[in-house]
């Protein structure tokens, strides 16, 4: 018969081993996320166009809501995450503007 001691500590380390998995994939999505928001920057930038699209992000922030409850996640705590990927994607289109 197995330890259960030893079983919860290779259950815990199976568990952290797809945490860190995730966390890396999370970070290069964001990373590619960015990527493409930076292009928009210029364009914007280039043309003369505002940093911020509030009906755009409004659209965002409700498609995220509806992908969270699918997904089983606090669309709360999905809409929070939204608004901050989109602050800081306004903040570099205004870096991109001045």
């Amino acid at each position: 018969m197995s330890d259960p001691t030893s079983l919860a500590a290779q259950l815990l380390k199976e568990h952290r081993e797809s945490i860190d998995r995730l966390d890396a994939i999370l970070v290069y999505t964001l990373g590619e996320r960015f990527k493409h928001t930076q292009a928009v920057g210029r364009l914007k930038a280039e043309h003369d166009l505002p940093p911020s699209d509030p009906a755009r992000e409004a659209q965002q922030i409700a498609r995220l809501e509806a992908l969270a409850k699918e997904a089983d996640l606090d669309p709360e705590f999905a809409k929070k995450f939204l608004n901050f990927i989109i602050a800081e994607v306004i903040r570099h289109h205004q870096q991109q503007q001045s």
